[in-house]
């Protein structure tokens, strides 16, 4: 039996995306990720004027006349939310801490897809695959897919993104869209996230917090690692200190999404003190435009 704060939760997050979805994103989705596919339809006779690249040889061997293959656009997608829950998912200094964003993104695509009869899949991780729902279509799933991205108490608290790459890879036959939902605090996932987006669609969605990046001048501060545990004490009013974990912040990003760019991966950058809205308006749009 599911308490009725969870389901309050859901239909409540079910009711701000699914808005956003009928308002904000209809048509968007499906222009930018339907028709990227075609699959084999049927054969027919060669009439003149078909492009003799797609005659039938084997057909057309047989029947002693030319036969072409006709594909259709592939209308179906399968789209697969990956989303990392390791410690680090735990921190916010606005609103929200980052795993609320990332339920919340997932969500959004989640009922994107739905309203366009595509499958929708889960696979949560941390240093290891937590769970692993697989596609399907309809409501009732992908409620299922956001009470688990809203309320799943992980086991592991590290992030390893190549180990779930790696089961990634064998749970997924057909071509799949899948959206990379993390904070990327990992290294040495890079060569496999490569091989993998030549077979699927792989898209990275970076949830960042701003006092990663900018450190407020209050004093002493102690801190906790939430994957290790590690505690440190600095002093913030160091302007030189805050000053070096800007630049250290500012490389890291710069550095993953030049890697991202090399691999020919969409990525788009979502901090928890802003809307997520217009970060994916304008990823939409961009990809649009090169679909066209």
């Amino acid at each position: 039996m599911i308490p009725k704060e969870i389901l309050k939760k859901v239909r409540q997050i079910e009711i701000r995306t699914g808005r956003l979805v009928n308002d904000v994103f209809a048509g968007k989705y499906e222009s930018v990720f339907k028709g990227r596919g075609m699959e084999f339809h049927e054969v027919r006779e060669y009439v003149p004027g078909d492009d003799i690249r797609s005659i039938d040889w084997n057909v057309t061997a047989r029947t002693g006349h030319p036969y072409v293959k006709k594909f259709v656009e592939e209308r179906e997608l399968t789209i697969l939310l990956m989303a990392d829950m390791s410690g680090s998912g735990y921190f916010g200094s606005a609103q929200k801490m980052k795993r609320d964003v990332m339920a919340e993104i997932g969500a959004l695509l989640a009922f994107s897809a739905i309203k366009n009869n595509d499958k929708v899949g889960l696979l949560l991780f941390t240093d290891k695959v937590e769970k692993f729902i697989a596609p399907k279509k309809g409501r009732p799933h992908v409620l299922r897919v956001i009470r688990e991205l809203l309320y799943y108490k992980a086991k592991g608290k590290k992030t390893d993104i190549n180990t779930a790459l790696e089961y990634l890879g064998k749970v997924l036959k057909k071509k799949t869209v899948v959206f990379l939902i993390s904070d990327f605090i990992d290294s040495g996932y890079e060569k496999l996230l490569r091989i993998l987006n030549k077979r699927h669609d792989i898209i990275g969605i970076s949830i960042s917090d701003p006092r990663e990046t900018h450190l407020p001048s209050i004093g002493l501060l102690e801190f906790e690692d939430a994957e290790t545990g590690e505690r440190l004490c600095l002093d913030s009013s160091d302007g030189f200190l805050r000053n070096e974990l800007k630049k250290r912040r500012v490389s890291f990003i710069e550095n993953r999404n030049k890697a991202f760019k090399s691999m020919n991966i969409d990525s788009v950058d979502i901090s928890t003190d802003r809307s997520y809205i217009k970060p994916l308006i304008l990823f939409f749009r961009a990809r649009a435009k090169r679909f066209r």
